[in-house]
């Protein structure tokens, strides 16, 4: 399917199902939440990257105006729902003060394999034992799926893009449980390195070596 929307690049990821809170205080944004929450119509957030807007993004819904002030600026809360691609950006649009895209939506396959994600999960808490988080993804760990979890593993936004564009779960899995194998033994070693600094000055107990 191919049709036009509305767009708010940002510089950030939004993943399909996610819930993001936005504060809007630009006058062509305000105008584009006004205009689609009115008519019950969703927006796109292209991700923008290294000053430039890219062609992969996500479809949001308003789920609610939680606030608006009296100079217009308003708080929402949106969710998202598609991955989409931009076929074409409409910098102009008349009488609007903001840009759309003509877009596609490509399949995306959000198939689980259960033993896969079993592994990952594993590697998430010992992620967040590390760090002392203590994160509560409010879903059963049998329902999650990568993108529940793909904001919580210190992606940085390249890498987030990265996951965004990979269309099968497995690819997605995939992609976390390798940066999490790459980031847990630097984040172990670190830690093993804070307690030797700890240690030092303290009264040791330290058996002697038998000549």
């Amino acid at each position: 399917m191919t049709n036009f929307i509305p767009i708010f690049p940002l510089g950030i990821v939004v993943y399909p199902g996610e819930v993001l809170n936005l504060h809007i205080f630009e006058p062509r944004y305000k105008q584009l939440v006004n205009d689609c929450y009115a008519e019950a119509k969703p927006f796109g957030i292209p991700t923008v990257l290294e000053n430039g807007v890219n062609e992969m993004g996500t479809l949001l819904e308003i789920i609610e105006v939680v606030e608006v002030y009296q100079d217009g600026k308003m708080d929402i809360r949106t969710r998202g729902l598609h991955i989409f691609k931009m076929l074409e950006m409409v910098k102009s649009i008349p009488n609007k003060l903001y840009s759309g895209a003509i877009v596609t939506y490509p399949p995306n396959n959000t198939l689980i394999n259960s033993n896969m994600m079993k592994g990952v999960i594993t590697l998430v808490k010992e992620l967040h034992k590390l760090l002392k988080v203590d994160k509560d993804f409010k879903k059963p760990e049998g329902e999650l799926r990568s993108y529940d979890i793909a904001h919580h593993i210190g992606l940085p936004l390249r890498d987030e893009y990265e996951l965004h564009n990979l269309l099968y779960e497995v690819q997605r899995l995939e992609y976390i449980r390798r940066h999490l194998q790459k980031i847990l033994p630097v984040l172990i070693d670190a830690e093993k390195l804070k307690q030797r600094i700890q240690l030092n000055g303290h009264f040791r107990e330290l058996g002697g070596f038998d000549l």
